[in-house]
């Protein structure tokens, strides 16, 4: 990734990301971060008192970042990496946060990081909301799929959900959902997520937390 790239990418990528660290289970030890990027979330995590967070990044620039704050950072592609899970240990929490719909196979590989987690282990999904009001406003006036750098239609997404959708990949790893916040868009007022039957349109980003079964 060059410089351009990532400073283009730097809010989505290279932030704490407090919504996703504020429902990681107070008391965790070992923490598996999925797509790292430049370890921010787990570096917040290890000041917060996590004793060793794992981190996974594909891009060797954010990799050598991540390495520098978390306690051990594989350099490999979540999906590829899913295959040989095991090799990784166990854990207390898993952290997915907006890589899931960049893999070809999710579901496959939420399962396999899944089973990494301790009995009555946490899972952190974020995902974004393609059901946002931007998506039918886009489609209702250009007529074409929009492309961005970064957030909802951002042009690495292979995948797309909804709530419905987000919920049917968590519990087909085998996660019992225990919680869902629904995150506006950065930078947007959360009151609007109050009018009913408006939430769905307005949320940005679920964040789902789970339990192990």
């Amino acid at each position: 990734m060059d410089g351009v790239q990532r400073a283009a990418r730097a809010d989505a990528y290279e932030n704490p990301r407090p919504e996703v660290g504020a429902l990681v289970p107070a008391g965790a030890r070992r923490v598996l971060d999925l797509g790292c990027a430049s370890g921010a979330l787990g570096a917040a995590l290890k000041a917060r008192g996590v004793a060793e967070v794992v981190g996974v990044e594909r891009d060797p620039d954010y990799a050598a970042d991540a390495a520098e704050r978390l306690d051990r950072v594989e350099v490999a592609d979540v999906e590829e990496l899913a295959r040989r899970a095991s090799e990784l240990g166990t854990f207390d929490v898993v952290i997915a946060a907006d890589v899931l719909e960049h893999l070809v196979d999710p579901w496959s590989a939420l399962r396999a990081y899944a089973d990494r987690l301790e009995p009555g282990g946490h899972a952190v999904v974020s995902l974004p909301n393609v059901r946002n009001w931007e998506t039918f406003w886009e489609l209702g006036r250009h007529g074409r799929w929009p492309t961005r750098s970064q957030g909802i239609f951002d042009r690495t997404h292979l995948r797309w959900f909804t709530l419905r959708d987000a919920w049917d990949l968590v519990e087909q790893a085998g996660l019992e959902i225990v919680h869902v916040h629904r995150q506006p868009r950065p930078g947007r007022p959360a009151w609007p997520l109050r009018i009913p039957g408006a939430r769905g349109l307005l949320t940005f980003q679920h964040v789902i937390v789970a339990r192990r079964r």
